[in-house]
Formats: C-alpha cells, sequence, structure tokens
C-alpha cells in the first residue's frame, strides 16, 4: 500500500507540530503517488511532550515537514507509519519546534528550509518533482471530529474529486477528548465538540454503565465514539451518494493503542448503503 499526505497537526502543549509524509512509485515508466490522504495525522496523537513513538516503521522517502523549519541537530529521522517492507521498526523521539522568539521575521525558519531543502535534493534529486505530481490517495484516514463542517468538506473533495477507496475513522485510547467528556467541568468552546461523546455515552449508557473499571470502561467509549463517528459518514449525503453511483467506498472504524502503537480494527464496515438504518438512507 503507498502512503502519502501531509497536514497540520494540532498545537500539542503549546508546540506546533508539522509533519510530511510521502512515498512514490514509477508504473509503466510513469511517476504516480497515490496511497492516504490524512487529516490531522495520526502523529498528532504520538507527538505528546517527551514521549517517544516506538513502533514505527523507517523508509527512505519518508520526510517529516517539521525538518524543513529545523536546524539539522533538531530534526528528526525519518520515518514510515505503515511501512510497506519489513524493515525492523526503530524508537524515535518527538522533536520540539523550537525558534529564538527575537527572529521578529522568521527569517531563521526560511534560513532553516533553505537548507533542509538543499540536503533534501542532494540525497534525493528527484523528491520535489515527484511530489509535486497528481496525488491519487486511496485512502482518507480521519482522526478528528468527522461531523465538523471542515471535516466534511475535506470528506467530500477525497470522495468526489480524489475517488478514496476507503475512509478510515480512527480514534485512539487514553483520548483526552472524550476523557473530558465523561466529566462534568467546562472547557468553553470545546465543550460543543464535547457534546457529540456525551451523545455516544448515552446511546451506549446501559453498556458502558455495567462494565466495572473505570479504565476498560473509557477504552470502551472511545471505540464507541470511534464506531459512531464512522456510521455518522456514512449518513452524509456524500458517502450515500458515492454508493448510489456505484463508487468502490468502504467506511472503517479502527483505533489506535498508544500504548503498544498498534491500529485495531473494531467491528464496523460498511460497504453500501445496506448498512445504514433505513431512517438514514437517503433518496
Amino acid at each position: 500500500m503507498e502512503l502519502i499526505g501531509s497536514s497540520l497537526s494540532s498545537v500539542v502543549h503549546g508546540e506546533w507540530k508539522w509533519v510530511h509524509c510521502r512515498r512514490h512509485q514509477k508504473v509503466a515508466g510513469h511517476s504516480s503517488t497515490e496511497g492516504c490522504f490524512p487529516i490531522f495525522t495520526m502523529l498528532q496523537l504520538l507527538f505528546k511532550k517527551g514521549a517517544g513513538v516506538s513502533t514505527l516503521s523507517r523508509t527512505r522517502n519518508s520526510r517529516l515537514f517539521i525538518n524543513a523549519l529545523l536546524p539539522r541537530q533538531q530534526q528528526c529521522r525519518p520515518f514510515f507509519m505503515f511501512g510497506t517492507d519489513n524493515r525492523a521498526l526503530s524508537p524515535i523521539k518527538a522533536t520540539t519546534n523550537k525558534f529564538d522568539p527575537s527572529d521578529r521575521h522568521l527569517d531563521g525558519l526560511l534560513k532553516h528550509n533553505r537548507e533542509w531543502a538543499k540536503a533534501v535534493k542532494k540525497q534525493e534529486p528527484d523528491f520535489f518533482e515527484q511530489i509535486n505530481l497528481k496525488q491519487e490517495p486511496k485512502i482518507l484516514w480521519i482522526v478528528f471530529n468527522a461531523c465538523d463542517i471542515n471535516c466534511l468538506s475535506v470528506i467530500q473533495y477525497a470522495v468526489e474529486v480524489l475517488k478514496v477507496q476507503h475512509i478510515i475513522v480512527c480514534g485512539h485510547y487514553n483520548c483526552g477528548g472524550v476523557a473530558a467528556a465523561s466529566g462534568n467541568g467546562q472547557y468553553g468552546l470545546i465543550d460543543n465538540w464535547l457534546r457529540n461523546i456525551k451523545d455516544v455515552y448515552r446511546l451506549h449508557a446501559k453498556e458502558l454503565e455495567t462494565i466495572q473499571d473505570e479504565k476498560a470502561r473509557f477504552r470502551r467509549l472511545v471505540e464507541c465514539n470511534a464506531i459512531h463517528s464512522a456510521e455518522t459518514i456514512c449518513h452524509s449525503t456524500i458517502v450515500q451518494n458515492a454508493w448510489k453511483n456505484n463508487q468502490n467506498l468502504t467506511v472503517h472504524a479502527w483505533v489506535y493503542d498508544l500504548a503498544d502503537g498498534h491500529a485495531r480494527r473494531l467491528r464496523f464496515i460498511a460497504k453500501d448503503s445496506n448498512s445504514l438504518g433505513n431512517i438514514y438512507k437517503v433518496a
């Protein structure tokens, strides 16, 4: 499977994290890029302050976009989230994007960008030419609120224009948002996002409240929320119209475990409108 994509992850502990991953192949003499089109890549879930990432496979063609802005001594080592080869996994550390506060015009960032581009071109002369080709991703990877209008806009573009074949909604255990939604605290505007998770809890309260172990109950809520988000995507006219037009599109619910670095399938997969309840089907 070929993966490609770039995204700006959220501000984690007050530090901006950028990531860029790509891989390309040559088919019948023509270079092409295809694979994964991520929203808020899973790396934002991994880039916790002081946390190590221990289960990511490295590949020569992978890149961290953060390296484009950092001095060489601060750059992360290349890695690939879902390696297609059998190379050994190697631990890497998240890198903090530090810069000189007195650099008002951010000249330092541009300087590091030029140095990074020069180093990349020296190591891989056709890197930028290949990455500038038309992208044809097959997978849309979602690790954020699938109901948000921004996310839905990306889903529409991915489905209708890029013709992705798979949408993966991936939750993650030990999610701070799910933890916050499980309580009664106030957090400001984010409460509008957390309310959706509270709705998921209400829908699954009978099952969840039979789980005595708090940690296990929390993990199950994460799973229920990922499945609910995948179902919500299936209810959208975007996905239903694609199915109506016989487009090859499958929606999956997965969960990622920070403790061991493994992504796992949940008991949800939808390939057509037959997976929906009648009330959600659109004409």
